[in-house]
């Protein structure tokens, strides 16, 4: 579940192992990409932490990082 807190979306996402959380975030990349919004995160072996937050609006939460959010979580394994 996503969490609002310090004016960013946040979550940690949990797979089976490193090569899933990889496949994981090129996935992510591709969605950010063509949408021209492009999340911080980590990655340690299967956990990634995704950040997400608008530059252009004085680094707050918006829709456009709402939307990103929803996006994020329609990715399936």
């Amino acid at each position: 579940m996503w969490k609002e807190e310090n004016n960013q979306l946040t979550r940690t996402f949990e797979f089976k192992d490193f090569r899933e959380a990889m496949a994981f975030m090129v996935r992510v990349a591709f969605i950010a990409d063509s949408m021209d919004h492009h999340p911080e995160w980590s990655n340690v072996y299967n956990k990634v932490s995704i950040k997400l937050s608008t530059h252009d609006a004085g680094n707050k939460v918006t829709d456009k990082d709402r939307k990103l959010a929803k996006e994020i979580d329609n990715i399936t394994f």
